[in-house]
C-alpha cells in the first residue's frame, strides 16, 4: 500500500475548537503531539498514538470550566472523522483487529471491524462512576461512542479482569491502538475486504 493515508479534520462550535491531523498505522514513523485541556485524556491519546504506530496531532480547547464532557466527546467525534477520511474506500486492509491487553492485574479485550457499520459494545464495569484525579471515567464511554460512530467502526471493549481504574482505562486505549494497527494494515491478498464487493 503506497498511498499515504492521512487526514486533517477541524471542528469549531460554541463549546469546543478541535483540530486533528492523522496518518494511519504502517504508513510513517509514529510521532504525536497532543494538546488538550483534559490531562488524562491527553495521556490516553498519547498511548493510542504510540501503540497504534500512527502520527497524531490533536489541538483542542473547550468549555472545561463547565465540565469535560463536550471536549472529550468532540475529540472522539473529530478523531473518528479523521480515521474515516484517512481510510478512504478501505481497500486492501485487513479490516478486522483484536487485541487482549493486560496491565498488571487487569485484562481488557478489544475487537473491531472497519467494515463501515458503526456499533459500540462497551463493557468496562470497573470504571463506572469512578474518577481518575479530576477525570470523570463515565466520559470514557462517551469518547468511544463518538469515535466508533464517526470512524464507521464496530467496536467491542470488554473487561476480563478488573482492578485499578487507571489500569483499566489505559488497557482499553492500548488494546484499541493495537487492534487498529492490525485492522489498518495492508492485506496483499484482498482488494475489497468483503464478499459483498463493497463496504458500508
Amino acid at each position: 500500500m503506497n498511498q499515504v493515508r492521512t487526514a486533517r479534520v477541524e471542528r469549531v462550535t460554541r463549546e469546543t475548537q478541535i483540530t486533528v491531523d492523522l496518518t494511519l498505522p504502517c504508513d510513517a514513523p509514529a510521532r504525536h503531539h497532543i494538546d488538550t485541556p483534559v490531562p488524562f485524556l491527553s495521556h490516553m491519546l498519547e498511548a493510542l498514538a504510540r501503540h497504534g504506530a500512527m502520527q497524531l496531532e490533536v489541538h483542542a480547547r473547550g468549555d472545561t470550566h463547565i465540565d469535560d464532557h463536550h471536549t472529550v466527546e468532540d475529540i472522539g467525534l473529530v478523531l473518528g472523522s479523521a480515521f474515516d477520511r484517512a481510510l478512504g474506500a478501505r481497500l486492501g486492509i485487513f479490516r478486522y483487529g483484536h487485541f487482549s491487553l493486560c496491565m498488571d492485574e487487569v485484562l481488557v479485550d478489544v475487537a473491531l471491524d472497519l467494515g463501515g457499520r458503526p456499533y459500540l459494545v462497551y463493557d468496562l464495569p470497573g470504571v463506572a462512576g469512578k474518577r481518575i484525579g479530576s477525570f470523570d471515567c463515565d466520559l470514557v464511554r462517551e469518547f468511544y461512542q463518538a469515535f466508533a460512530v464517526q470512524a464507521r467502526m464496530n467496536l467491542h471493549i470488554h473487561q476480563r479482569e478488573g482492578g485499578n481504574v487507571h489500569h483499566l482505562v489505559e488497557a482499553s486505549f492500548k488494546g484499541l491502538a493495537r487492534a487498529l494497527r492490525q485492522a489498518c494494515a495492508p492485506d496483499p491478498y484482498v482488494g475489497v475486504p468483503s464478499t459483498k464487493g463493497t463496504l458500508g
